[in-house]
């Protein structure tokens, strides 16, 4: 059964939009909230959003092995906790991952029967130069970073089960709930 949706997209291509719609259309989706030590953005819930934790307990998490997946991402830590995703399994429940390109690689990796990965993109790297700016919340200096991440990331695409693009949110979600359809039906 493929319960582990891995959904990456370049930083500002709207997959946390996307996946936020999806989580109140489908709330019995179990929302996989990662652990990191960046700071919370404006409007993010700690245990909700993400596990908001300091570089030391991050690091326990790492050396105990508790980890499906971990990177350090722009000088912060992320990762997943695999007994969530072990859990999710066993019941048979549906889990949606937010991730980047290694994240979904990694958990493609310790379980290729029960992944499935889907990687949205913007239209152009101007339009995501554009979210980008409009969130506010980013230096150039970030939003440069950011955009040459975007051009690495993109090599990964093919390395996907289903590529998304999202020129018009509407458009996306319907996209997007339909492929969520489709792989839990097993089409």
């Amino acid at each position: 059964m493929k319960n582990l949706i891995c959904v990456s997209a370049p930083s500002g291509s709207g997959k946390t939009t996307l996946c936020k719609v999806v989580r109140k259309i489908r709330p019995e989706f179990i929302w996989s909230v990662s652990y990191t030590t960046r700071a919370p953005r404006k409007n993010e819930i700690d245990g909700e959003d993400y596990n908001f934790v300091n570089q030391q307990d991050f690091e326990i998490l790492i050396d105990n092995g508790d980890l499906a997946e971990w990177e350090n991402v722009h000088g912060n830590y992320y990762g997943t906790v695999k007994k969530e995703l072990d859990n999710a399994i066993l019941n048979e429940k549906i889990v949606l991952l937010e991730l980047d390109v290694n994240g979904t690689s990694s958990i493609q990796k310790l379980y290729p029967d029960n992944s499935y990965s889907i990687f949205i993109v913007p239209p152009s790297i101007e339009s995501l130069r554009k979210r980008l700016q409009m969130r506010g919340s980013e230096t150039e200096a970030t939003i440069k970073k950011r955009l040459e991440r975007f051009k690495k990331e993109m090599e990964y695409k093919d390395r996907f089960d289903s590529l998304l693009i999202n020129d018009n949110i509407e458009v996306a979600k319907n996209d997007f709930l339909i492929k969520l359809n489709q792989v839990i039906k097993g089409v």
